[in-house]
């Protein structure tokens, strides 16, 4: 599906997404309309589905960051679905993943701080519908956080 061209295209932009179709043409040695069209073309497949900032939760006052380990009551219809609909709604809730196997969910959740974790852990996070088990996971330190192919 993708040719040499496409993958020296992605390579370049996911090592510096803010670069415009005009420089990636001057990295790739092609025109620029030649890029654009390769790029929305890119879009259509569902290869290249957005560009996004990435934004430091730690510079805006986050100090907090919890992964949660959640397994649901299996045993009622429409848990699951309704279980996610709850958890969407979280504002502090950065992350949503399901899981086949021993975890059902796996969510992301930031605070300001351990007070407002708090609140956020028994007021929102333990009211979300179906929980059957929950295990909090402190982080501590992002070694590596990388979505770039080998391309």
């Amino acid at each position: 599906m993708l040719d040499d061209v496409d993958r020296r295209l992605l390579r370049h932009w996911q090592g510096a997404p803010e670069m415009t179709s005009a420089d990636l043409a001057v990295v790739l040695g092609l025109p620029a309309a030649r890029v654009a069209r390769r790029i929305e073309r890119l879009r259509e497949a569902g290869i290249v589905r957005g560009i996004h900032g990435v934004v430091d939760w730690g510079a805006l006052g986050y100090a907090v960051e919890v992964s949660l380990r959640i397994q649901l009551e299996k045993s009622v219809q429409g848990a699951f679905d309704a279980f996610l609909a709850a958890a969407r709604e979280v504002p502090e809730v950065t992350e949503i993943q399901t899981f086949l196997g021993r975890v059902d969910v796996r969510l992301t959740a930031i605070a300001r701080d351990m007070g407002h974790w708090q609140v956020l852990y028994r007021e929102r996070i333990l009211a979300l519908p179906h929980l059957a088990e929950i295990e909090a996971l402190m982080h501590v330190a992002t070694v590596k956080t990388d979505q770039s192919l080998p391309l």
